[in-house]
């Protein structure tokens, strides 16, 4: 009776333990931020070029149609969708169209309306529109309300109306460009150096001379935006009155044209396009990724939320797309498995013209076994988190190229960089590192790096991890396979001709010669020590946890890789020459190198105490790169179970990150928006880090403070490493919700 009571004593104390730390997981939980994939705005570029001829004016009216007015002519847009540019062609759609000196465009109840050197007319209507003017030079045309119209050829100024007579006038200025005011029912005018209003109702026309050289205008609620050839001012439109200074720090201050749509103000200039956000920065449009050229003739907004924004070799039509996080991820599935599939590897699309996807070809990479890794992880995230049968059979292609790569060269245990059909050397990335095989169809890769080491053992952890099935065992034996060679041979990786190779060194008298504040020396530790303990856990081998501990008990590694972010630095003048190279500047590989190996060194860590301090050298880490916003390094860090790891900015660059993967060429330097600070260490050029989409495009091991370059058009990065894995990352550890509908 007694052993039964106490019994029931320690069952009742078990059950109130237990309760406790389930409750104390479940608040630890909902402690860890969740964000909700609701449907965003994603904004995208469908561009039109066009022959050699000068472009005026682009209107869309109320059926979608697209009409540019030229100096041939209208033109209409054809054939053009998101990645493949049409062009502008001569609209031959309605024959005494094209018969017609057309010089102004504009719309009139979401109809258009031209004029030429007769008259103002429309199609719309009947055709019933047709008021004839006095003014065979017209170039202006605006429209008012009830069929009214104020028209110009530069200097003159005609009002046109069905019911009432018309009006003219003249301004002593060259006139440029002419705005409606609904609510007040009058006309503004534009001068070079002035700015006229024309009330309709009574026929007055007032002028107000301005110092500045005008370039362009509009109206924003009771304001008028004037543009000048170095940024815009306001002015009060019922005073007259300037509101504040001038405001120049702009993208680009050279204004050439202003838009007022959707309550937003939009400006073009000579170096491309930007719109006004609420918090007052700008979005800013450059370079062909949006733009046939940066040389912004006009803006006008299409019927459908778009807006056109015409150049001086075409139009950029910018879409503006409801979509989940999911959605583009699947968009981006297909971008991967479409163009950038090369032998199971995650590769790059090269030598494209301009662009052109069908012109470019499959390249192999020093990285091939990273980037490959990063894509392969994602996939595995993917088919834990949906099954999806899709995901599984592109972690088997990737898997039959990673294995491959240790099959395919003949020294045991070592991955190679790359394998490619035989008889293209010469024509390969870094020539003298590729190696003949035994079979006479085969060539690859050698000189291995740690950055494409601790690929492999990330990706073949997570595969370990979360499959069960072949995947598993294979990705094990993997794992065995390239630690057991770094194991036998003294913590090398030992190439071909029996020398360790130039980064694939984890021994101690390499590791330890580097200054304390060489970042190589911290890194180099936690990655040997996140793949020693992949490979204890996976494997069982004593040997993996013994070297472990000899490395972090007798040679410091623990210490090492415990150093905390701030003290990474320069070597001293007295350093050698080769720890001086490793530490001019903050090297990103290397962070994408820590947080890769992070998945290891905290999941897999031998006891709790070095998991706590794991975590803190982590926290510490992503600290550091707070400033980059980075979604793959916020969303990794996630992984300690950490409630803040800045997940918005995580998402921020998933949404902003442009649907575009090409490289096209990008130019910030020049913007006066952004806040410019001192030369330093981590080659942080600006305060904040602008938006992808305004940034070159690159992988996670590039410095996002870059603020130019590019490659013209001429290249296409897969998005398997870039972005679905963050993604697909967030969506396993619970940090991004599935698609909310």
């Amino acid at each position: 009776m007694k052993k039964r009571y106490h019994y029931c004593i320690w069952l009742i104390s078990l059950l109130i333990v237990s309760c406790n730390n389930t409750e104390k997981k479940e608040e630890a939980v909902s402690q860890i931020p969740n964000y909700q994939d609701v449907p965003y705005v994603q904004d995208l570029s469908i561009k039109y070029n066009a022959e050699e001829s000068e472009l005026s004016q682009v209107q869309m009216d109320r059926n979608g149609v697209i009409q540019v007015l030229s100096s041939e002519g209208l033109l209409r847009t054809h054939d053009g969708q998101f990645l493949y540019p049409g062009t502008l062609l001569k609209d031959k759609t309605y024959r005494p169209l094209t018969d017609k000196n057309i010089s102004g465009l504009t719309l009139y109840k979401n109809q258009f309306v031209y004029l030429d050197d007769k008259a103002v007319f429309s199609n719309a209507w009947a055709g019933s529109l047709y008021l004839l003017h006095d003014l065979p030079k017209a170039k202006l045309l605006t429209a008012g309300d009830n069929f009214n119209f104020l028209i110009s050829d530069g200097k003159a100024l005609q009002f046109l109306s069905k019911d009432k007579p018309s009006w003219k006038s003249k301004i002593d200025d060259e006139l440029i460009a002419i705005w409606y005011q609904a609510a007040n029912n009058i006309f503004w005018i534009l001068g070079e150096h002035s700015i006229s209003s024309f009330d309709a109702s009574n026929n007055t026309l007032k002028t107000i001379q301005q110092v500045q050289k005008l370039t362009s205008f509009a109206l924003l609620e009771d304001k008028l935006i004037l543009g000048t050839p170095n940024g815009y001012f306001e002015l009060d439109a019922n005073t007259g009155k300037q509101i504040g200074a001038i405001q120049n720090k702009l993208p680009a201050n050279q204004i050439t044209t202003i838009e007022t749509i959707n309550g937003e103000l939009w400006f073009g200039s000579n170096e491309g396009a930007f719109k006004l956000r609420e918090d007052g920065k700008f979005d800013y449009y450059y370079g062909k990724r949006w733009l046939p050229s940066n040389d912004v003739k006009r803006i006008s907004a299409g019927n459908d939320g778009s807006v056109l924004v015409l150049t001086d070799a075409g139009l950029g039509h910018i879409i503006f797309k409801e979509m989940t996080l999911y959605d583009k991820a699947l968009y981006y599935e297909n971008q991967v498995r479409n163009r950038h599939i090369r032998l199971g590897f995650n590769a790059t699309l090269v030598d494209m013209d301009n662009g052109n996807f069908d012109s470019g070809r499959l390249s192999d990479s020093d990285n091939d076994g990273l980037w490959t890794t990063m894509y392969l992880a994602g996939e595995v995230f993917r088919y834990a988190v949906t099954k999806s049968e899709d995901a599984l059979q592109n972690c088997r292609e990737s898997m039959e190229a990673m294995e491959r790569l240790f099959s395919i060269n003949p020294v045991p245990g070592f991955p190679s960089r790359s394998f490619e059909r035989s008889g293209y050397i010469e024509k390969l990335h870094d020539p003298d590192r590729w190696q003949h095989t035994n079979n006479p169809e085969w060539d690859w890769k050698s000189t291995t790096s740690s950055d494409e080491a601790i690929g492999h053992i990330f990706a073949y952890g997570v595969i370990a991890e979360l499959m069960e099935n072949d995947l598993k065992d294979r990705a094990i034996t993997l794992i065995d396979t390239l630690m057991s060679h770094v194991v036998r041979n003294d913590m090398y990786m030992i190439d071909f001709d029996g020398k360790p190779t130039t980064w694939g060194k984890w021994n101690p008298e390499y590791v330890n010669a580097r200054p304390k504040m060489v970042g190589d020396r911290k890194v180099n530790s936690s990655n040997i020590i996140a793949m020693l303990q992949t490979a204890y856990h996976f494997t069982g081998k004593e040997k993996y946890r013994e070297k472990a501990f000899d490395l972090m008990d007798n040679h410091g590694y623990l210490e090492n890789l415990m150093r905390p972010m701030k003290e990474v630095a320069p070597a001293p003048e007295n350093a050698d020459d080769w720890s001086k190279m490793l530490s001019e500047s903050w090297n990103h590989s290397d962070d994408e190198m820590y947080f890769v190996g992070y998945w290891g060194l905290y999941n897999y860590a031998f006891n709790d105490s070095l998991k706590l301090k794991y975590k803190e050298a982590i926290i510490d880490h992503w600290e550091a790169e707070r400033p980059e916003k980075e979604g793959a390094w916020n969303i990794m860090t996630a992984l300690t179970g950490t409630a803040e790891f800045d997940l918005n900015e995580a998402v921020w660059y998933l949404k902003e990150h442009p649907m575009d993967m090409v490289a096209w060429d990008v130019k910030n330097s020049h913007r006066k928006d952004i806040e410019l600070i001192e030369p330093n260490f981590r080659e942080q050029t600006t305060k904040e880090v602008l938006p992808p989409d305004e940034r070159r495009i690159q992988r996670h091991n590039g410095n996002m403070f870059t603020l130019d370059g590019g490659g013209n058009g001429r290249e296409e990065y897969s998005a398997g490493d870039i972005w679905l894995l963050p993604y697909w990352m967030g969506r396993y550890l619970g940090v991004i919700s599935a698609p909310q509908q």
